[in-house]
C-alpha cells in the first residue's frame, strides 16, 4: 500500500492510519482523468472542496478540507509524490511539525480487469493526534468513503 520509496522529502511511517478503498469499473487512465481534474472538484467531491495549483514534487498546493457538516480547512500541503495514473500524496502540518501531521495519498492499482482499485489512506502524527482519534476515526474516515463513493459514481457514469 504505502511505497515510500518514491517519495520526496519527508514521510510519516508511524502515528495512525486511516485507509479506505472502493473499486471502480474503468481503467485507471479513466479515474486518474477525472481524480485530477481538480476545476471540477466542487461540483462532485464532498470532502475535498478544491485544490489549487499544480501538483509538483516538492511544490506545495492549496487544498480546502471540508467534511459534511464542517467549516472546512484550507491547507497548503508539499506534494511529496505525483505519479501520472498511479499515486498523488502530500504532507500538511498544522502549525508547525509534530503538532498535527498528516501524510494524505490517493493511490490507484489496474486490477487488470478493466477495474481499478481507488486506495484513499492518511497517516497522522503529532502531539495532537490521540484528542483527536474519535474524529478521524468517525467524521474522517466518513469523509473519505463519501469521497471514493462519489469518485466511483462520476468515473463510472462518464464511461
Amino acid at each position: 500500500m504505502n511505497n515510500n520509496s518514491n517519495a520526496y522529502g519527508q514521510v510519516i511511517t508511524n502515528g495512525k492510519q486511516l485507509y479506505t478503498e472502493i473499486t471502480i469499473k474503468a481503467t485507471p487512465e479513466k479515474v486518474w482523468a477525472v481524480l485530477t481534474d481538480f476545476a471540477a472538484y466542487p461540483s462532485w467531491n464532498p470532502f475535498v472542496k478544491s485544490i489549487i495549483g499544480t501538483p509538483v514534487v516538492g511544490k506545495p498546493i492549496e487544498v480546502l478540507l471540508q467534511p459534511e457538516g464542517s467549516k472546512g480547512m484550507k491547507m497548503n500541503p508539499e506534494v511529496i509524490n505525483y505519479e501520472a495514473n498511479r499515486e498523488l500524496r502530500w504532507i500538511g502540518k498544522l502549525f508547525a511539525s509534530h503538532i498535527f501531521d498528516g501524510e494524505h495519498a490517493f493511490v490507484l492499482h489496474d486490477n487488470g480487469d478493466g477495474t481499478t482499485t481507488f486506495m484513499q489512506y492518511e497517516h497522522f502524527r503529532g502531539i495532537l493526534v490521540p484528542f483527536l482519534k474519535k474524529m478521524l476515526d468517525v467524521d474522517t474516515k466518513a469523509s473519505f468513503i463519501q469521497m471514493n463513493e462519489a469518485l466511483k459514481k462520476r468515473v463510472e457514469s462518464s464511461n
